[in-house]
């Protein structure tokens, strides 16, 4: 058989399949592990379940239930808080840090970024006791200092519901911010310095080089430091779970942790997996939302 005669016979089935074979294992995995618990959570969450014996179905009861619960509404409000602040607070906290390690000349800068990076590898449990140590109304060290400095102490850090929710705060800020600090030096340190060189011959100082040439660059990151900050603040669970374990009272719930105790604690497997459906909308829309705000994935 001619070599030319072999070129114009027809592919065989094997080889017009054999691209999907390749492709195959991404979307069984994907099946595995994100359809199949999707679909099996939607499912749950239309159940009476403890846990234990048959599910028993009864519909939308568990999604009418959640409307009407006291305690999901304010793990609703509490994680809004935390999203809210997190954007508004630790996504420039840490653009502002990362800009001033930027900076050339700076001595013990390598020091500077280990220390504002190790929170992240800290052990959340660690995290928690430090924090209980210094928060602590009776002999924390907080405490002791305002005693020492101002002459007054005894502030209820933990035990009031004001005071928790902004120790909480503080919490995820001081936890966050060195992470997201990492991403934005890196995308400075991506930005061509022939721009800045540029710009400064023509007179631009370090404000206005900051605006004009470091913003503008960085979207791309910021684009992704935001999403990313916006879905996993949306599901915060470690921190108020250690420090605060919610309270006092609910002041410091979080979806994650109203999902837990109605799992874990009250062997509600249905209503808790209607709360986490809940979740799942809520913070995919949000990531949707924020990703089309900030032009992530956009095409030119």
């Amino acid at each position: 058989m001619s070599t030319a005669t072999a070129a114009r016979r027809p592919r065989s089935d094997t080889h017009k399949w054999a691209p999907y074979a390749f492709i195959s294992p991404f979307f069984i995995l994907f099946t595995l592990f994100m359809l199949v618990p999707i679909g099996a959570g939607f499912y749950l969450s239309l159940t009476d379940w403890a846990g234990l014996g048959s599910p028993e179905y009864i519909g939308f009861a568990n999604y009418t239930r959640l409307l009407q619960d006291p305690s999901y509404g304010a793990a609703l409000v509490n994680t809004a808080i935390y999203t809210v602040f997190a954007l508004a607070v630790v996504l420039p906290a840490s653009l502002l840090i990362a800009q001033a390690l930027n900076t050339r000349g700076l001595k013990l800068r390598d020091f500077f970024r280990l220390t504002y990076f190790m929170p992240v590898v800290l052990s959340p449990i660690i995290i928690a006791l430090i924090f209980g140590l210094i928060f602590d109304g009776e002999y924390g060290l907080l405490n002791a200092v305002l005693e020492a400095l101002f002459g007054f102490g005894g502030v209820s850090w933990l035990t009031d519901p004001f005071w928790a929710r902004t120790v909480v705060v503080v919490l995820v800020l001081w936890r966050w911010t060195g992470y997201l600090t990492i991403f934005f030096l890196a995308g400075m340190q991506a930005v061509p310095r022939e721009l800045h060189e540029a710009a400064e011959v023509d007179g631009a100082g370090p404000v206005r080089r900051f605006f004009s040439i470091t913003l503008p660059q960085l979207r791309p990151v910021t684009a992704f430091i935001a999403v990313t900050m916006l879905v996993n603040t949306a599901q915060i669970f470690e921190e108020p779970f250690l420090l605060t374990q919610g309270g006092p009272g609910e002041s410091t719930l979080s979806l994650s942790m109203f999902i837990y105790r109605a799992a874990f604690q009250r062997q509600e497997l249905g209503y808790a997996a209607a709360a986490g459906v809940v979740m799942f909308i809520i913070v995919f829309a949000l990531g949707r939302a924020g990703s089309s705000a900030l032009g992530v994935g956009r095409t030119r």
